[in-house]
């Protein structure tokens, strides 16, 4: 055993392993940061050139690309309010709140010392685990798996503060809007209403994309100011961030934990990951109320789990050659290709190797902090450029990375309907997260359910793991609302937090309800009312999951309802004209790149923007607009991307 030590340790630190490997940390550094393009992009590009390399060279390069990707894309979560990946969606929350306060620096430090460390946490017990993981992943069955995912929603109401129905009726729409497409038990298909791009569900890059960062584009826009409104320090910021990691050094170390060990669940998704760690901080936090306007610790739980998560998903991928995560199944190509069969000879015969990939795992995230804490400084400086400069561009790299979900012209209009529904829940305070929850964790949920009843009868959910899953479920729920019970009759002003995400309430004030509320509810409740006859001709098991959301959407806004007109509630003015029309620009936006095409459309409308709404110097307008062409064909090129071609790109792009 010292002898295989000894001779990974070896493949680790020779000159040509440690060149690929910070070859593969600048790609999946420029892949993280580039929103919508994740794992699974960056190592395709890669895979093209693994043929004939020597394996331990060659899975350093892979790895490096692995363990900076979840680093990376934390500077578009931060500094312009876009998820770089599924696996930042809840970075985004405290992270670009603090960008906006002016301390993106601190956000990007933090969040790369915490990634950097939740890397090595996740590499040391991938090193322990691995030769006593095989029984201990073979142990969980479809019923616990479910009940990871009933764990998940609980974080509803964690994160749902003082709103708990409101985002229970947003978790219901979630839901419901992940049950789209085809049922995992019967093969129907439910509520795609015979429209094409429907009948395979709606991404999940689309729905983050869409629920996150077009309101808060179109709120910066109406704002037009910069990013960061107040004029601290990023210097200060950057040696803060660091200092945030020591005092939460406990956060980190449970985060990664837990990160490491359900990412060695195959379907357990870093999105998933990613929420079930945020609501962990916001339910062990004795102040909540600062989640979601700028809590560090909202920043620094989710990062340190993602890249904790990444080594953990490689258990299942290198035991069982069952992927982790998307990224792991195209590592796992890349295994192949290097003539590496996953199984029990990546213990027996090829253990050496297995320990190289786990070191590399860990010596990758390192190099890639460093990478990412040397850039902070500098590249939090954007947060200063006044956003009406920026807004074209993010525009367009948020429409690049959501048509990367399918390549198909439904993504641009399904990213419009998204982001009209997020800005809704903007103004009027529900919580988007709670939505995207639901929505993350319908798929899983509903095929584990199947699955456990078709295998398991009733016996399934009387096994001792999902009874400690469960005993955790209502702890959850509970304990939270014990807590607030007991300062309660200890004071009796003190007042509950608000959801997470949302505006703070201040001072004492009754409830209010505005007209963007009664326009939610009553949408929500005339899709319930059409949703459940529609549904009539489906059978138990294909409509059940539909019918259960439809069910907590309508229960929701009915008690909502019934709560304000018992308690009163004080009307309150939401304006609601200024988003409407940026809003429809969008959708003209998205009709011009159908009729003329992505890339002409695209670098039309920034010249348009940045001369006539930023007023730039025209020569500065056409350079920019020149470099949004150049990176659009650069990267159809590079990834064989086929954009919507209209009736001029042909003429002028081929």
């Amino acid at each position: 055993m010292f002898d295989i030590l000894l001779s990974s340790l070896g493949q680790l630190f020779t000159l040509d392993h440690l060149l690929y490997m910070v070859l593969g940390v600048l790609v999946g550094l420029v892949v993280g940061i580039i929103p919508g393009l994740g794992g699974i992009a960056g190592m395709a590009l890669l895979l093209p050139f693994l043929y004939g390399m020597e394996p331990s060279v060659a899975l350093g390069m892979l790895m490096g690309l692995v363990a900076v990707i979840p680093t990376g894309d934390t500077f578009a979560s931060v500094l312009l309010g876009i998820p770089g990946s599924s696996a930042s969606q809840a970075t985004v929350i405290d992270g670009f709140s603090l960008a906006k306060r002016g301390q993106a620096a601190r956000a990007l430090s933090s969040a790369f010392l915490s990634s950097m460390i939740g890397g090595l946490i996740g590499a040391a017990v991938l090193t322990g685990f691995i030769l006593i993981a095989r029984p201990v992943v073979l142990s969980f069955s479809s019923s616990e798996l479910f009940m990871l995912t009933l764990l998940g929603l609980s974080m509803v109401a964690v994160l749902s503060g003082r709103d708990l129905l409101k985002g229970l009726a947003a978790c219901g729409l979630g839901l419901l809007i992940g049950t789209i497409g085809m049922a995992p038990a019967t093969g129907e298909f439910r509520l795609n209403f015979e429209i094409n791009y429907l009948f395979d569900g709606v991404p999940l890059v689309v729905i983050g994309l869409g629920i996150f960062a077009l309101p808060e584009i179109i709120d910066l826009l109406v704002k037009r100011g910069a990013i960061a409104g107040e004029r601290t320090r990023l210097g200060k910021g950057w040696k803060q961030g660091l200092q945030d990691v020591g005092k939460n050094r406990g956060l980190v170390a449970r985060c990664a934990g837990i990160g490491s060990l359900l990412g060695t669940i195959p379907g357990l998704a870093g999105s998933v990951v990613d929420w079930m760690t945020y609501g962990h901080a916001v339910q062990s936090a004795k102040d909540k109320s600062k989640f979601g306007h700028g809590d560090i610790r909202g920043v620094i739980a989710p990062e340190a789990a993602n890249n904790a998560c990444a080594s953990g998903a490689m258990v299942p991928t290198l035991l069982f050659g069952v992927p982790g995560s998307g990224t792991a199944a195209v590592f796992l190509g890349g295994l192949l290709l290097l003539g590496l069969q996953p199984g029990v000879s990546m213990i027996e015969t090829n253990l050496d190797l297995t320990y190289t990939i786990i070191w590399s795992l860990a010596l990758a995230n390192i190099i890639g902090a460093a990478f990412c804490l040397g850039l902070a400084r500098p590249v939090a400086s954007l947060t200063r450029v006044p956003f009406v400069i920026l807004a074209p561009l993010i525009t367009v790299l948020i429409m690049f990375a959501a048509f990367q979900a399918t390549r198909s012209p439904g993504d641009l209009l399904a990213l419009g309907a998204i982001g009209a529904l997020g800005v809704l829940f903007k103004q009027a305070g529900w919580s988007r997260p709670a939505f995207l929850i639901g929505f993350v964790l319908a798929p899983g949920a509903e095929a584990y359910f199947y699955q456990a009843v078709q295998f398991q009868g009733s016996a399934a959910f009387m096994r001792p793991g999902v009874l400690i899953i469960g005993a955790m479920i209502l702890a959850a729920l509970f304990l939270p609302m014990f807590r607030q019970l007991w300062r309660k009759l200890r004071s009796t002003d003190t007042e509950q937090a608000p959801a997470v995400g949302e505006a703070p309430a201040t001072g004492s004030k009754p409830i209010t309800i505005g007209g963007i509320d009664l326009v939610i509810f009553t949408a929500l409740l005339g899709m319930a009312t059409y949703g459940w006859f529609h549904l009539a001709d489906l059978s138990l098991l294909g409509g059940l999951m539909p019918r259960l959301a439809l069910a907590i959407m309508g229960v929701a806004c009915l008690l909502e309802i019934l709560r304000s007109l018992v308690r009163k509630p004080a009307w309150q003015h939401q304006p609601l004209l200024q988003q409407v029309v940026w809003l429809a620009g969008f959708f003209a936006l998205v009709g011009a790149i159908l009729t003329f095409g992505l890339v002409t459309t695209a670098t039309l409308f920034c010249l348009a923007f940045l001369m006539f709404i930023a007023r730039l110097k025209p020569w500065v307008a056409i350079a920019m607009s020149a470099g949004v062409a150049i990176f659009l064909v650069g990267m159809a090129k590079l990834l064989t991307l086929t954009y919507p071609s209209g009736l001029i790109d042909p003429l002028l792009f081929g």
